[in-house]
């Protein structure tokens, strides 16, 4: 049954051409996607989060940090929150690696993505040479150490870095640092799909978006009709749009409740498998498509929502084994700062103007993106979710309240 399923991952990572991804490699793309929805699922129980956006893969490479630095089982703990037991600690890092360096290749799949890390210690630490040097190789990790005990400073310095690292993109990664005695880790990205057919820049105009019933706020929505992957839930009173991007390696999966509505309700029936179930049911129709286009920064600290998935050893100051990093056991995760930005904008390739006009554009199906919804980039070739997330409050100012 494991060689089928190896065999049968092997066979997704080559749907789009190109070198094939290695068994394990292959493994890990998928776990990764299994770890989406558990990530995502524990970030919504909170209450005070209300734009959502992560990138598994990326979550995965820093979880694949965590055992390269740790030893025990804060290493063996990074494996099980993977689905990973069976993989070797070299296969780990060098599937991870290769997935990483696989997907973010912005120049082969005509993406802007930049992704940049961090790991900073207190300024009392020794990094061990060896550690710097495979945290590099695998996961291309640059190492800081920062006085945490000048926090204004540290917060500065560190956002600082975060916006530089993203040509000015991501401004602001943390207003404080509650621990200052550990070791942090800092993913800072930026991420701009390009459509497999552009939105014209002429058709964009300011509409209403409804955050709920009673609060609109006014965003630029760009308008595009064409031909995508469409499912009409009617069971469950929503739409499921799918939109290629430039070299159909990956798209953008949309799901939208009818009308505006909390997304606890959609979120409940989100599973890995309810998202194969409409992807199944997709049919290629005729969509007026209207998205917001708009830049999100999110934040998130997955500290504690990594011991909730069940890296428990390593956030805990008492009981952390991280002398892989330092060669003693004086470090433990006390912050995990996952931020990214994302910009959707007009720019793609030229549409396909020979089916303008025709009956194949004919009676459009509508899909209107004036409230919440949530969205994954999806790789078709690694069978890995590269972002998930939902917009709920898009930047704009208020408009009039609704009767």
């Amino acid at each position: 049954m494991l060689v089928s399923s190896v065999v049968l991952l092997c066979l997704l990572a080559t749907v789009s051409g190109g070198k094939t991804l290695s068994s394990h490699a292959s493994i890990l793309a998928d776990n990764s996607a299994n770890l989406a929805f558990n990530l995502y699922h524990n970030l919504a129980k909170e209450k005070d989060i209300e734009n959502i956006l992560i990138s598994p893969v990326v979550v995965a490479s820093s979880l694949g940090l965590v055992a390269l630095g740790g030893k025990s089982n804060t290493a063996s703990q990074v494996k099980t929150v993977l689905s990973a037991t069976t993989v070797k600690d070299e296969q780990l890092h060098s599937g991870l690696s290769e997935l990483l360096t696989e997907v973010s290749n912005s120049t082969a799949r005509n993406v802007t993505w930049k992704i940049s890390n961090r790991l900073y210690g207190p300024s009392s630490v020794s990094f061990v040479d060896n550690f710097l040097k495979s945290s590099k190789k695998h996961y291309n990790y640059e190492h800081s150490k920062i006085n945490f005990r000048d926090k204004r400073s540290a917060v500065k310095a560190i956002n600082a870095w975060a916006s530089k690292s993203t040509d000015g993109k991501l401004p602001e990664v943390t207003k404080d640092v509650e621990k200052t005695d550990g070791a942090m880790i800092i993913n800072a990205m930026f991420y701009k799909p390009h459509w497999d057919e552009q939105f014209h820049h002429k058709m964009v105009d300011n509409r209403g978006f409804l955050v709920h019933r009673s609060y609109t706020v006014s965003v630029p929505m760009m308008h595009r009709t064409g031909i995508y992957g469409f499912f009409d839930d009617t069971t469950n009173n929503l739409l499921v749009l799918d939109m290629a991007l430039a070299h159909k390696m990956s798209s953008v999966v949309f799901i939208m409740p009818y009308h505006v509505e909390s997304l606890e309700r959609v979120e409940k029936l989100l599973t890995r498998q309810q998202l194969n179930t409409w992807i199944s049911k997709m049919e290629q129709r005729s969509v007026a498509v209207s998205l917001p286009k708009v830049s999100v920064e999110v934040s998130h600290n997955l500290q504690k929502h990594f011991a909730e998935l069940g890296l428990t050893e390593a956030v805990d100051k008492a009981k952390a084994d991280l002398s892989n990093i330092s060669g003693k056991k004086d470090l433990y995760l006390s912050n995990v700062f996952h931020a990214s930005a994302m910009e959707w904008d007009t720019e793609g390739n030229p549409p396909d103007t020979s089916i303008f006009g025709s009956d194949k554009l004919k009676n459009p199906n509508l899909f209107y993106a004036d409230h919440p919804f949530i969205f994954l980039v999806k790789d078709k070739k690694t069978n890995s979710i590269l972002f998930m997330g939902r917009l709920v409050r898009p930047k704009g100012d208020k408009m009039r309240d609704e009767l």
